[in-house]
This record gives C-alpha cells, sequence and structure tokens, in this order.
C-alpha cells in the first residue's frame, strides 16, 4: 500500500484528535486503563495546535485520507521522545505506522538525535513486539499511572 506522510497543519486537528481518541481508547481497553484518565484521549484541539508549534508532528495519508499520527518532541541534548503514535483502528496492520516511524528514523538521524524513547503499556505485546522489530529495548518499568508502564529507547549511530 502506498502512503504520504508529511508534517502536519492547523488544517489536520480535526483529524488528528480523531485518530488519536479512536487510537488510545483501544490502547486503554487493551492495556487495562481508564480511558477518562487517559491525557491522549482527552487532549483538545489547543493541545494539538501546541505541539504542532512546539514538536514534530506527521499525518500519514492513504487514498486522500489522514490514517496516522505521531508526534517526535527533540531535546538540546541530541534525544527525543515519541509520543501520541496512532493509527485508525481499521486501518492498522497495513504499513501506516512502519510508514511514520520510517519517516521520524529518517528525520531524527537527519538532526543528529542519537537517541529516542517512548512509554507504552508493557500488558500490549503487540505494541512491544512492534517497536523491538523497529530497534527499541526497553530501558526500564514504572507503575506510576496505575499500569504497568515500559520506557524503551532506540539509539542511532
Amino acid at each position: 500500500m502506498e502512503f504520504v506522510v508529511r508534517r502536519a497543519t492547523y488544517d489536520d486537528v480535526k483529524a488528528i484528535k480523531e485518530i488519536t481518541k479512536e487510537a488510545f481508547t483501544k490502547y486503554c481497553e487493551l492495556a487495562g486503563i481508564d480511558p477518562a484518565k487517559n491525557a491522549a484521549v482527552n487532549e483538545t484541539e489547543e493541545d494539538i495546535k501546541r505541539d504542532i508549534d512546539t514538536k514534530e508532528v506527521y499525518v500519514a495519508f492513504m487514498d486522500g485520507i489522514i490514517v496516522g499520527t505521531i508526534r517526535v518532541e527533540i531535546f538540546p541534548d541530541k534525544t527525543a521522545y515519541i509520543s501520541r503514535f496512532g493509527v485508525r483502528l481499521n486501518y492498522q496492520n497495513n504499513g501506516v505506522g512502519k510508514a511514520l516511524m520510517k519517516v521520524v528514523d529518517e528525520r531524527l538521524k537527519e538532526l543528529g538525535v542519537k537517541k529516542v524513547y517512548l512509554h507504552t503499556a508493557s500488558k500490549v505485546r503487540d505494541l512491544v513486539r512492534f517497536y523491538y522489530a523497529r530497534g527499541f529495548y526497553i530501558v526500564s518499568t514504572s507503575n506510576e499511572q496505575g499500569y504497568i508502564r515500559a520506557l524503551l529507547c532506540k539509539e542511532y549511530e
């Protein structure tokens, strides 16, 4: 399948909000998290606009429809943090997530980033496997948000 990935604009905010809510509601279900307490499920359009202004936010298109999104914050110490990575449920397992991660990898290498981090629920094995297949490994786990969360890292050369 063919995808187009580009930087997000304010015109994409509504679609980003829909995708994030849909993907993270399913994530909460799989991880046993109350969606009412999940920041991604409950974010506002203003939250998304702020991220577009302060982070690298990407969207993936298929047949002219936004089907996936990812956000990356880049820090001065040449590390980065991935958040709000989600794909519409009926487009999952078609390469959308891989395409988004590939663009992020290329961009982070271009910027000289040495390590990128993200959190995921360790209970959601398919996500952990997805990240392992992209070169991530678990650095630590914590239970501070009421579920076991894994901090994953990927190192660039």
